[in-house]
């Protein structure tokens, strides 16, 4: 093992380690938003993930959100629910981000991939949510109560599908595309820091 490789394996698992770090106090800073349910929040953990994704592969970026997630545990208020959506999300938009930005890494080709990330992780958001996480978060509030908080704001809406369709999706849209311009606003600054390198 050349000491090259091995200085850049430390690198990475330290780049990563820091970007998880920020990730985490990014998840700690979630908050309400007016035309959401109260128990859905915002956060910009997934802009440290798309940034590790971007700068030394999608592993790394997914890495950041399984860590996030793991620190913020033990602080949980859904039982663990809202840290097992926020990792799938996060996955579903830092994964593809990453393997088609590592195709060709340019700045056309970085918005392409966060757009694509940005819209998979919306369009998953559904059926993540519909079949496993609010099942399972059905278990410490009530279904019913669930879709009720949600038709406190749209008294329209017509049970979970619906909720999720109407709310869901377009929230999950709008956080991916915020964390898509907040990364273009700083990754070209932090990505020679990140891979040792200088402009």
């Amino acid at each position: 093992m050349s000491q090259a490789y091995r200085t850049s394996r430390v690198r990475y698992i330290a780049m990563t380690g820091i970007l998880s770090a920020i990730a985490t106090v990014l998840m700690m800073l979630s908050f309400s938003v007016p035309f959401m349910p109260s128990f859905i929040k915002l956060d910009f953990s997934e802009l440290p993930a798309l940034i590790a994704s971007f700068s030394m592969g999608p592993m790394s970026g997914v890495m950041v959100c399984l860590i996030k997630n793991l620190i913020n545990l033990p602080m949980t208020t859904t039982g663990g629910v809202g840290e097992l959506s926020n990792f799938l999300l996060g996955v579903f938009f830092v994964w593809p981000a990453g393997v088609l930005y590592h195709m060709r890494s340019n700045r056309r080709m970085a918005l392409i991939a966060s757009l694509v990330g940005a819209f998979t992780m919306a369009l998953m958001s559904l059926p993540s949510n519909y079949y496993l996480t609010y099942p399972v978060y059905a278990n410490l509030m009530p279904l019913d109560l669930i879709i009720g908080a949600y038709q406190a704001i749209v008294p329209g809406v017509d049970g979970l599908f619906q909720c999720l369709l109407f709310f869901n999706v377009p929230f999950t849209l709008l956080k991916g595309l915020l964390d898509t311009a907040l990364t273009f606003l700083v990754y070209k600054r932090l990505s020679p820091l990140i891979k040792g390198k200088r402009n």
